[in-house]
């Protein structure tokens, strides 16, 4: 698809995201979600092959599994879209459990870092935190279109998440929890030659490690977090784990090839438990298994 052609469907589930009942409008999401399922014929392809080689199914159990991401990508969608219109109904939305562990974080006053992935509603989980008035700060991805990476700054912005840098910005992440903020990282990406190789999902991948690095250094706490959706397909359940220094021996003593396999452990775990929400499009063995 060009450029033009997908902005003008964000465009178009923009509009319908503010005029249609919620339900409504996470309904056509997931309608469009299939949608483009179907048609990506290639893309799909590839994300099911990549889904079956890596959980170890059948290629017609991979395939239901990819589908119902798609579905769940395109309710995202319209979640992200919606956000300045839920910010008031955040409560109806998403319940939090747990959050008592990034309170005793913060406390400590060296900034967290929330570790977390592609899975449930990434983008959801962050605007929680913003609603509820946390300080939190997202480290920002230059899409192919500016115009898409100035809306996912502008949405988050409406919710008290301010878009930091481009990738792993070094200088304004240490700044970020020199200031007491939180800083949100998605870990489970391809660092291609710049990464750790730890296994994922119990395959060799090339994990990026500039975050754990830092954190070492600076003895700022880790809390994992995921947001899973429900089987009713609206609401949300987000999680904050203990930090990896309560449930880690000497986490911070730990060599960083150490550390990096812990962090994709746990990611791991949770996407084991909800295959279907995480995004199995993304390529994310493709430095090391050739998985492109």
């Amino acid at each position: 698809m060009t450029k033009d052609l997908i902005w003008f469907g964000i465009q178009y589930l923009s509009v319908q995201s503010r005029m249609l009942p919620h339900s409504a409008a996470l309904s056509l999401g997931g309608t469009l979600g299939r949608i483009v399922c179907a048609l990506s014929k290639k893309r799909v392809s590839k994300a099911v092959r990549r889904c079956s080689k890596i959980l170890g199914c059948n290629l017609a159990v991979a395939r239901d599994i990819v589908t119902k991401s798609y579905i769940n990508l395109g309710r995202s969608v319209v979640e992200f879209l919606s956000l300045p219109k839920l910010s008031s109904r955040i409560d109806e939305i998403v319940t939090a459990h747990g959050i008592e562990n990034l309170n005793d974080a913060l406390a400590c006053g060296r900034g967290v870092i929330l570790l977390t992935a592609h899975l449930g509603n990434w983008e959801l989980a962050a605007a929680y935190l913003g609603i509820k008035r946390y300080p939190i700060k997202a480290i920002g991805a230059e899409q192919r279109d500016p115009r898409i990476t100035d809306l996912i700054s502008d949405l988050r912005a409406s919710c008290g998440v301010e878009t930091i840098g481009k990738g792993f910005d070094l200088r304004s992440a240490i700044r970020c929890l020199q200031e007491g903020n939180i800083l949100g990282v998605l870990l489970d990406q391809d660092a291609r030659d710049k990464g750790i190789i730890a296994p994922f999902l119990g395959h060799p991948a090339s994990t990026p490690y500039g975050p754990i690095k830092m954190v070492q250094k600076r003895r700022s706490p880790i809390v994992p977090l995921f947001i899973i959706r429900r089987k009713d397909g609206v609401r949300h359940d987000l999680y904050f784990l203990p930090t990896l220094e309560e449930t880690v021996e000497d986490f911070y003593d730990k060599p960083i090839e150490e550390n990096v396999r812990i962090c994709n452990d746990i990611l791991s775990d949770w996407i084991l438990r909800h295959p279907e929400q995480w995004l199995w499009l993304y390529p994310r063995w493709a430095s090391t298994l050739g998985d492109r």
